[in-house]
């Protein structure tokens, strides 16, 4: 059967509803990766011709017309007695999966292998693929890290933007354009090696950029740019499609049958957060923390401005390189603008931290997260202000595991006492930028000795930390702590051999 790029909701309606509002299975994704036996019009009229039968057996019907994904238990045994660097050495085979054959389910086949996230998360995951880039690095698997680049710029080639993962249900939206850092990574220095990714890098910003830009007034209109006053251009994250996501359709249902809004718009707040990475977290959500009132479309992220600067400078340079000038001039002064922009709005003077911004109320949002390290991990702070980041972040942040993720504790997955690996070294390495090398000493040994005790213990590396705690499993979230973990292996081996070990860090701080 031909593949379908539509996404299973819309392809098996009623009957998707259906399976996910009993529910079926404990986890909605389990039926959106599910592969169907037969001809799509062929199931759903023998759901038509068979749902009023009496004994009908919605569970049985599923199964004898789909192939479903099979919760296996992991065969892989971790030897705690072998160091943690040696455990990961063992775990690439793990997560590593072969280039894809195509299916008639839900999966956007990728020509190249690639590593996974683990757990229930078995495709290639966009800003994972970042994280999980810097322990390839550090293992010296160059060929696997040129096989996620090529992968992403496959996806963007074929589909018009890197796709949140290889699901047809996350065409409608992105994640944090992290390719600007990976194929800098990739290049190991020597920029013309990212000539060849010079067409996916600018149709990565003109994803970004298409549109209408939206304003105060027109906040639903556009997609992901937004005008400030002056002529300010920024972007938000946003999602083309407001409908409940098929991945967690019952979830999204649920929220939407206990709120007041206007179903569409929370659908496509909610799918909106999951573009940012960040779902979810109290930097979405008003001041009762409700699930509810997420408003992420109109809030222009920090982070999410600081990659796109990145992406800005990066295309200047390519361009400069290839001495095609005038282009090279236009992106360079995008960048500065966009810089000014991020400065003039997200820079908050009294609490000595970068901010997201609510641009429909015309303030900062009152959360400080870490996403405020993005302007150091992106060179964009001046050095005041990068020192009072630092100062706020060893007096708020800091914690006996490493950072704190927002310092919210709420139900929510990206808030406290949650600590995430991508976030711990973005802002390790937006210290060491500015010089601030005693802090970020302390924040590597703390989360490295985290990761190490957890995995003594237990012998797993899992996605996300209690960093308040540590004797504490994470919380919060639509689903239980994922071990594997892709970000987690390539964070944590970044840290011992590119930061401590550079640094001269004891070892004994690691344990």
């Amino acid at each position: 059967m031909m593949a379908s790029l539509e996404s299973p909701a819309k392809r098996f309606g009623d009957l998707y509803k259906a399976v996910q509002m009993q529910p079926i299975f404990s986890d909605s994704k389990t039926f959106a990766d599910g592969i169907p036996r037969f001809p799509d019009a062929e199931i759903l009229e023998n759901y038509q011709q068979e749902k009023t039968n009496q004994g009908f057996d919605l569970k049985a019907f599923v199964e004898a017309h789909f192939d479903l994904p099979e919760v296996l238990e992991p065969t892989f045994k971790a030897d705690t007695a072998l160091p943690i660097e040696s455990h990961i050495g063992n775990l690439w085979p793990v997560i590593t999966r072969p280039s894809d054959e195509e299916d008639s389910g839900s999966l956007l086949p990728l020509p190249h292998p690639y590593i996974v996230p683990g757990g229930r998360f078995t495709g290639i995951y966009y800003w994972d693929s970042y994280f999980v880039m810097l322990g390839l690095r550090a293992s010296g698997k160059w060929e696997m890290m040129e096989n996620m680049v090529n992968n992403l710029a496959y996806l963007i080639d074929t589909y018009g933007l890197i796709p949140n993962g290889n699901r047809t249900y996350f065409l409608s939206r992105s994640q944090p354009p992290f390719l600007a850092l990976m194929v800098e990574l990739l290049a190991k220095g020597h920029p013309d090696r990212m000539f060849p990714y010079e067409k996916a890098l600018r149709a990565e910003y003109d994803f970004w950029m298409a549109g209408i830009p939206a304003t105060a007034d027109t906040p639903d209109l556009g997609r992901r740019m937004v005008q400030l006053p002056a002529g300010a251009l920024l972007n938000r994250y946003w999602d083309d499609h407001p409908t409940p996501r098929p991945e967690s359709y019952r979830e999204d249902v649920t929220v939407a049958a206990a709120s007041t809004r206007h179903s569409t718009t929370l659908y496509r707040d909610l799918r909106a957060a999951c573009e940012s990475g960040w779902d979810f977290s109290s930097r979405w959500l008003d001041e009762s923390h409700a699930l509810a009132s997420i408003h992420t479309t109109q809030i222009i992220p920090i982070d999410l401005n600081c990659l796109l600067y990145k992406l800005e400078t990066t295309l200047a340079t390519i361009y400069a390189l290839q001495g095609a000038t005038s282009i090279a001039q236009s992106f360079s002064q995008k960048a500065a603008a966009r810089k000014s922009a991020i400065l003039q709005y997200g820079w908050h003077e009294e609490k000595g931290f970068f901010m997201d911004y609510h641009f429909v109320t015309g303030n900062q949002t009152p959360v400080r997260s870490l996403a405020g390290l993005f302007p150091l991990f992106v060179g964009i702070a001046t050095d005041a202000q990068a020192a009072r980041v630092a100062t706020v972040l060893e007096r708020d942040f800091l914690k006996p595991g490493g950072l704190l993720t927002t310092l919210n504790t709420t139900t929510e997955q990206w808030d406290a006492p949650n600590g995430w690996a991508p976030l711990h070294w973005i802002s390790v390495q937006g210290l060491r930028r500015y010089g601030h090398h005693e802090l970020a000493h302390v924040i590597t040994a703390r989360w490295v000795g985290l990761n190490t005790r957890v995995y003594r213990n237990t012998g797993k590396l899992v996605e996300k930390y209690n960093v308040v705690d540590m004797s504490l499993e994470a919380g919060g979230g639509e689903y239980p702590v994922q071990d594997g973990f892709g970000w987690t292996n390539g964070v944590l081996l970044g840290l011992m051999r590119e930061v401590l070990e550079k640094e001269g860090v004891e070892n004994d701080m690691m344990i």
